[in-house]
C-alpha cells in the first residue's frame, strides 16, 4: 500500500525536525547491539515559525536519512540497567534502574531537558499501554517510578537523557521488560486523522513521506468541538510527540519549536512540528497535551509513503496467547 496522510492546512505553526529536543540515534541491529553514536537535527530558523516561508516545503535527504534511537540497551558506552526485567500485571510496582557510564559506574550528572533530567517511556511491544514518566534519581545514581502496568506481555522500556559531561548530547537506550500473566495481543488501531481522549478531539494534518522533511500538524478541540486555545504549558512547551515504528519499536520524540510565553507561540489550537521519518513503514504517534490541569495523550496510526503492511501485522509477529 502507498499512502501518505494529505489534509488541508489549517494555519502555521512553530517547527521542529526530528531529533532536535531528544535523543534520536542511527541505525542499529537488534535489541542488544551497540549502536552507531546519536545524531541530532537543529530546531527550524525561527523566521519561519508561523511565517509562509518554509510553511509545506519539504527538504530533499542529505545522504542517509536519521532512524529511530532506542533499539540497543547501549550506546556510547553508556547502558541501561533495570533492576528487574520480570514484572507483574495489573499492580503498582516500583521500577527502579540505572545508567551506567563509559567507566561501569552509575551515571550520576545529567543536563536537564524540558524540565526533566530524564524522561521514560513505557509501552507494550503491541504498541498499547502507552506511559511517559519522569523517575526520581537517587546519590546512588538509581532512577526509580512506580508503575502499573495495565496488561502482562512483553514491554519496552526507552530511557531518554544527556549526560552533563558529554558533548556528544543526549541519546536514548531502550531495554525489554516481560510483565507476566494472561496476555493476549491488541491488534494495531487502524490510521485515522483524528483520536478522541477525554471528549477532546485531536486532528492530525499534514503528509508524511519517509527520508524527507515534512510538516506534521496537531489541532485540539475541546469537547464542544471549540478549538482550543488555551493550552497549559507542560514541561516547558504546549505538546510532547513521541513516535515508535511498529515492528522493532524504533524510537522518536520531537517537540514544538518556540516556548510559551515568548510573545510568538500561540497555545493552540494547532501544534506544528517538521518531521524527518527514517523510513517507509507504519508508526503509532502519541501527543502529549495538557488543559485545565490534566495531561491527556492523544495515539494516532500513521503509514508512512510505502507501507505495505496489512492491518493485522502492524505490531510485528504478535505471539499466541501465553502465560509469562
Amino acid at each position: 500500500m502507498n499512502t501518505a496522510i494529505r489534509v488541508g492546512a489549517f494555519g502555521a505553526g512553530i517547527t521542529l525536525a526530528f531529533g532536535a529536543a531528544f535523543g534520536v540515534g542511527r541505525l542499529v541491529g537488534p535489541v542488544g547491539s551497540d549502536p552507531e553514536p546519536t545524531h541530532h537535527g537543529s530546531p527550524a530558523d525561527d523566521s519561519e515559525a508561523g511565517g509562509a516561508g518554509g510553511a509545506g516545503e519539504r527538504a530533499e535527504p542529505a545522504g542517509e536519512p536519521e532512524t529511530p534511537g532506542g533499539l540497543g540497551i547501549s550506546e556510547r558506552g553508556y547502558t541501561l540497567a533495570p533492576d528487574r526485567t520480570r514484572l507483574p500485571a495489573g499492580e503498582p510496582t516500583d521500577f527502579t534502574f540505572r545508567i551506567l557510564g563509559p567507566d561501569g559506574a552509575p551515571l550520576t550528572g545529567y543536563t536537564e531537558s524540558h524540565e526533566k533530567e530524564l524522561h521514560l517511556i513505557v509501552v507494550n511491544r503491541d504498541l498499547s499501554g502507552f506511559q511517559h514518566v519522569h523517575p526520581e534519581l537517587d546519590a546512588d545514581g538509581t532512577w526509580s517510578v512506580p508503575l502499573t502496568f495495565e496488561q502482562a506481555g512483553d514491554h519496552r522500556v526507552f530511557a531518554d537523557f544527556t549526560p552533563s559531561d558529554d558533548p556528544a548530547g543526549g541519546l536514548t537506550l531502550g531495554a525489554d521488560i516481560a510483565v507476566t500473566g494472561p496476555y493476549e495481543p491488541r491488534p494495531l488501531p487502524a490510521a485515522e486523522r483524528t483520536a478522541v481522549v477525554d471528549g477532546y478531539t485531536v486532528t492530525l494534518d499534514g503528509e508524511i513521506e519517509a527520508g524527507v522533511e515534512n510538516e506534521l500538524r496537531l489541532r485540539v478541540a475541546d469537547q464542544n468541538g471549540e478549538p482550543v486555545t488555551d493550552l497549559e504549558p507542560y514541561l516547558g512547551a504546549y505538546g510532547h510527540l513521541v513516535a515508535l515504528r511498529a515492528g522493532d519499536l524504533g524510537y522518536l520524540h520531537v517537540h514544538p519549536g518556540g516556548e510559551p510565553g515568548d510573545g510568538v507561540t500561540q497555545a493552540g489550537p494547532g501544534i506544528t512540528f517538521h518531521t524527518r521519518v527514517p523510513s517507509a513503514g507504519t508508526y503509532r504517534l502519541y501527543l502529549d497535551f495538557q488543559h485545565r490541569g490534566e495531561v491527556r495523550t492523544a495515539e494516532f496510526t500513521v503509514r508512512v509513503d510505502g507501507s505495505d503492511v496489512p492491518d493485522d501485522a502492524d505490531a510485528g509477529d504478535a505471539p499466541d496467547d501465553h502465560q509469562h
